[in-house]
């Protein structure tokens, strides 16, 4: 009697064996067990210094980072995103709560507000509006985490330099630290520079060690070898410390929760595009089916589970997800175990982190804040359109100029507003070539329609504008065609929609990079002249090759013809002798090749 590992779940036969259960659970720790020790190494000198961050004690950064990371690992639809505290909700939740409740402790208001938006979360994922991420389009998220990694970056020079205050973006402030410069501690200076050279020089020459853990236990013992703290140096005790114990019961409180309303929806919708972001980025690997949905109701469980446990809001994690996919993780199991490990932290090393530099947490979070601005990103955003170039700018001047939530607003405000100038569906059809050089219309199946003579070879045609608004529909549409059984090549035909934007650039370039994983290809064609001016701009041409794209010609259906013959060449070489003489003509013309419309459609 055997256990079998099916979606990285444990299926147990119906009489339980207990040798084999223990062979299934060995099998499944040697993958997941390594990856969670990878979290847990990332997650405490993180954890630590996003609550330096938030302005919140030091414990609350871990206990953020370990039940709402076992909550979410059990309850979300994506069985690879790690749960927990990260940079940019960080400082939305520091500068926010300074705002909008500054007479209730800080650690109360921290859970108050996870307590609202973990209702705000679970409410959105059980009314079933979990693609309402899709209308936030990536210029604005951009121009929002670029803006927060400047503000993190110049949160931190006091920190740095150990003066006093916290500089703000604006000049006047950042000159008043230039001119206190004769007061810096250099011992102190000399820490905080010394992290930054250590983890650039970590991820250069040894990018396998765990850099932030290991220069964050090299600073305690420093500190607890020269007892930095008597010459001055200040460490994570002197922030309140980390208690012995796990996290204690704490309950929000409803006097003056009503105020941080608007906190909590900002935080709300960024927690939810910073995580589903994630979710989709790990997902473009894995081939794995997300639910939007459950998305929602497994964050929204996990920041309930923040505010009932001393933590403060949460979101799904990029950088602790990828060490965790990268140290082998495949199932759910990794961030269960990881979180599971964080609890045991106070237990055992608490007095140990105490002796933490706050220098060296601040040069860890100067680097992870040259880590959110994305220079490639920001430039092809900026190529793009005029229509992303100002979401992105706007946003961008946003989080400089007003509150922080003020600026997701401002962002939210601008995808809406590019989307009512564009509103119009994107309609997908599947186009099924016909003995006598004719297309037909049908519905998108999985499954190659009756009549195919090619299984290897589909052709998507897509009707309306192209931009991130649509972004889901033509994801999902994607999603249909792209494990279809037996496909070899996909072509998508362009020639009825209008417009592209970054987000859609990025929908194309993950679909073409899972395809090509599984050895199928992409092709476009009927691409307009915009378009094509718009992928050279962007660099995605280059990226997905030219040789993929086929620009639209005077007959209708000239560019899809010539895919079809490169389709064929394709197929040739994987030895699919079906697909070399059925179908249409490829004239390159476009004389012989047809359009039938379906019976329910009134034209072509």
């Amino acid at each position: 009697m055997e256990c079998v590992l099916h979606g990285g779940r444990v299926m147990l036969p119906r009489r339980l064996d207990p040798a084999a259960l223990s062979r299934a659970l060995v099998e499944r720790l040697s993958h997941d067990g390594p990856a969670a020790l990878a979290v847990l190494f990332m997650a405490v000198p993180q954890g630590v210094a996003y609550a330096i961050i938030a302005g919140l004690p030091p414990a609350a950064g871990i206990y953020a980072a370990s039940i709402p990371a076992i909550v979410a690992s059990l309850t979300r639809s994506s069985r690879h995103v790690i749960t927990g505290p990260t940079n940019a909700l960080s400082l939305l939740v520091g500068a926010g709560l300074l705002a909008a409740a500054p007479a209730m402790p800080i650690w109360q208001a921290a859970a108050t507000l996870a307590l609202w938006v973990g209702l705000f979360q679970l409410t959105a994922g059980l009314m079933g509006v979990g693609l309402v991420v899709d209308f936030i389009s990536s210029p604005v998220v951009l121009g929002y985490v670029t803006g927060a990694g400047v503000l993190i970056g110049i949160g931190q020079l006091p920190n740095l330099f150990a003066l006093d205050g916290l500089p703000g973006p604006s000049l006047p402030e950042v000159l008043a630290v230039v001119r206190g410069l004769g007061a810096t501690h250099l011992l102190t200076l000399g820490i905080g520079l010394s992290t930054v050279v250590a983890l650039v020089g970590v991820r250069r020459w040894a990018p396998r060690v765990p850099g932030p853990a290991a220069i964050m236990f090299m600073g305690i013992a420093a500190s607890r070898l020269l007892d930095l703290p008597s010459q001055g140096v200040a460490v994570v005790s002197d922030l309140g410390g980390i208690p012995g114990g796990l996290p204690r019961l704490v309950v929000p409180t409803l006097e003056g929760a009503a105020a941080l309303i608007p906190l909590a929806l900002a935080t709300t919708v960024l927690s939810l595009v910073e995580s589903t972001a994630v979710a989709r980025t790990v997902a473009a690997t894995t081939g794995e089916r997300l639910d939007a949905s459950r998305e929602f109701v497994g964050q929204g469980l996990a920041n309930l589970s923040a505010a009932l446990s001393g933590g403060y809001p949460v979101s799904g994690s990029l950088s602790r997800t990828g060490v965790s996919r990268a140290a082998g993780a495949d199932s759910r199991a990794a961030g269960v175990l990881s979180g599971l490990l964080l609890l045991g932290i106070p237990l055992t090393l608490g007095p140990v982190l105490d002796a933490t530099p706050i220098a060296c947490l601040a040069g860890l979070l100067v680097v992870t804040a040259f880590d959110l601005i994305d220079l490639p990103r920001i430039r092809q955003t900026l190529g793009t359109g005029r229509g992303d170039a100002i979401a992105f700018t706007a946003t961008l001047l946003g989080t400089w100029s007003l509150a922080l939530d003020q600026a997701i607003y401002l962002g939210v405000g601008i995808s809406v507003v590019l989307f009512l100038r564009r509103a119009r569906l994107l309609v997908a059809h599947e186009l099924v070539p016909g003995p006598e050089g004719r297309f037909t219309e049908v519905g998108v199946t999985r499954e190659p329609p009756p009549g195919t003579t090619c299984p290897c070879i589909r052709v998507l045609q897509l009707e309306g504008p192209l931009f991130f608004g649509c972004a889901g529909e033509l994801e999902a549409a994607l999603d249909e065609l792209a494990v279809a059984p037996g496909l070899v090549v996909l072509i998508l035909r362009l020639q009825r929609t209008q417009g592209l934007d970054a987000t859609v650039i990025e929908v194309l370039e993950a679909a073409a990079d899972r395809m090509a994983l599984e050895r199928r290809t992409l092709l476009l064609a009927g691409l307009r002249r915009h378009q094509v001016r718009t992928l050279d701009r962007s660099g995605a041409t280059a990226r997905l090759g030219r040789w993929t794209l086929f620009p639209a010609r005077r007959a209708s259906f000239a560019a899809t013809a010539l895919a079809l013959s490169h389709a064929r060449e394709i197929c040739a070489g994987r030895h699919k002798p079906d697909c070399l003489t059925g179908g249409p003509s490829a004239d390159p013309e476009g004389r012989i090749i047809r359009f039938l419309p379906s019976p329910d459609r009134p034209g072509a």
